[in-house]
């Protein structure tokens, strides 16, 4: 089977792991968010791109959910004592080295997508990881606060901040411009089903949407998606935060509708949140949150196999007394039915 999913970070990637572990024969294609990327001590950081890679390629810190285990920060104390800045992000000893590599390979001419395979090589995550694009995006939200109003990058105002000032408005800077990396339309068409992990859906999922050709793509697919949202509150992480600043309820409601029918076949929402509905939409309540690999590939499975029996074309058992054609062609056969 042949499957994409789309990814955030710590999220998406225990969804991942499930899956991984649920569908172990499948072919899967994850298209990773890099609108969070930033440029820091001269290095190009890909924080989603490095939490899928090291999730499934086994040197997550499993604690934090981001970051190298077993990890060390004197580099980080060298910085401080020469007052570099910034000190609010931290980057450990381990994970310096995969941006110290990436950044050389990018300063050489190659693409970001050529990068990302190059370090995957030594992670074997055991999916195909694609940026949703080699061009330069970040994400940037606009606040208020003591010194007027401004644009921060998004990881100063979800890391120094905690979101902690309002965001007036939440900008994908260079989206207007970017276009889906190679082989990511390419892996869309050729996918059996689509997948949404619970992903922040306006940094995340949504900053992936925003790239050209990729939700229209989509939603000529089936897609199965699993809310972020259980019982008015996130997952993990502030996306209250961030669907506040667009205007959109902290409900498994509203993300669904924010979607819409046109990109989602079916959704998984948690069974506090069973009233959910959209014409449509399939949905179906399921435990959601991941404790461990079991209840991460539980929720996995439940995704796919709703996606997989959507996917399904319907067909009716002909009774006994039906006669076949034998010679009328049919002219209701939709491209690959039967495949």
């Amino acid at each position: 089977m042949r499957i994409v999913s789309l990814a955030g970070g710590i999220g998406g990637a225990r969804f991942l792991r499930g899956l991984l572990t649920t569908a172990p024969d499948s072919e899967i294609t994850v298209i990773g968010n890099t609108g969070d990327d930033i440029s820091l001590f001269g290095l190009r950081v890909c924080p989603d791109l490095d939490t899928v890679m090291y999730t499934l390629g086994g040197g997550i810190n499993e604690e934090q959910g981001w970051g190298r285990r077993e990890e060390s920060h004197v580099v980080k104390e060298e910085l401080a004592a020469y007052g570099v800045e910034p000190q609010w992000f931290g980057l450990g000893d381990r994970d310096f080295a995969t941006h110290i590599v990436r950044t050389q390979m990018l300063d050489a001419g190659y693409p970001l997508s050529a990068v990302t395979e190059a370090l995957c090589a030594r992670w074997q995550p055991g999916v195909r990881l694609i940026p949703m694009s080699d061009d330069r995006t970040e994400t940037h939200v606009v606040i208020s606060d003591e010194r007027g109003r401004r644009a921060v990058h998004f990881q100063e105002w979800w890391v120094r901040l905690r979101a902690s000032v309002p965001a007036e408005q939440i900008i994908l800077v260079g989206a207007d411009q970017a276009v889906p990396a190679p082989g990511v339309l390419e892996a869309v068409a050729a996918a059996d089903v689509v997948l949404l992990p619970p992903s922040n859906p306006v940094v995340s999922i949504g900053t992936i949407l925003q790239i050209k050709g990729i939700r229209e793509a989509l939603e000529g697919k089936t897609v199965v998606g699993v809310s972020p949202i259980v019982g008015g509150a996130p997952v993990r992480g502030m996306a209250d935060a961030c669907l506040t600043a667009i205007g959109v309820p902290t409900t498994a409601q509203a993300v669904l509708e924010l979607y819409g029918p046109a990109l989602v076949d079916g959704w998984l929402v948690a069974e506090e949140d069973a009233g959910v509905a959209l014409d449509g939409v399939e949905v179906e309540a399921r435990p959601l949150i991941m404790h461990d690999l079991d209840s991460a590939a539980a929720l996995a499975r439940a995704a796919l196999d709703m996606a997989v029996r959507l996917a399904s074309p319907v067909t009716s058992t002909p009774s006994p007394t039906d006669t076949p054609a034998t010679d009328t062609p049919r002219t209701d056969v939709s491209p690959g039915e039967g495949a």
